[in-house]
């Protein structure tokens, strides 16, 4: 899925996504790179509120999964089952969220996917702020095959 389609889609599907003006910088199957500006996302200190933080970075993994799944064909359903976030520094500017997966994680996640019809993988993603780490969310998602 390229950038400008994942962009859309999220605009359209995840609203939110558009009030936190996010953007899609990079859309393959290594890793989503999202970017958001302080603006739509300040909290009273003038730093990026927590949870618009991990709003993006729960985005950047939904869609490395969606955007895996779609290459493979795969009609589902995909949803966020739980996360832990951990902050390491306030972010004062505009900031980034980098997911990825671990390519063992996801040849079991398919495999269960296949032979079961519902499955669950882990997605890590990195918050990033003036090129530094400021983040890290663990989520996981859980997605259900569709016949449609």
């Amino acid at each position: 899925m390229k950038e400008n389609d994942l962009q859309q889609y999220l605009y359209e599907h995840i609203p939110l996504s558009q009030a936190m003006q996010v953007e899609v910088i990079l859309s393959s199957q290594e890793s989503v790179l999202l970017a958001a500006p302080l603006g739509p996302n300040i909290n009273h200190q003038e730093t990026v509120f927590g949870g618009s933080a991990s709003a993006v970075a729960i985005l950047a993994a939904w869609s490395l999964v969606q955007v895996r799944l779609k290459q493979a064909g795969i009609k589902n359903d995909l949803v966020i089952q739980r996360n832990t976030m951990e902050y390491a520094s306030p972010i004062s500017g505009a900031f980034r969220a980098r997911s990825r997966i671990e390519d063992a994680d996801w040849q079991a996640f398919i495999r269960t996917l296949d032979r079961k019809g519902r499955a669950r993988i882990s997605v890590t993603s990195i918050l990033e702020f003036d090129g530094k780490p400021a983040g890290r969310l663990q989520g996981e998602f859980v997605a259900f095959s569709r016949q449609d």
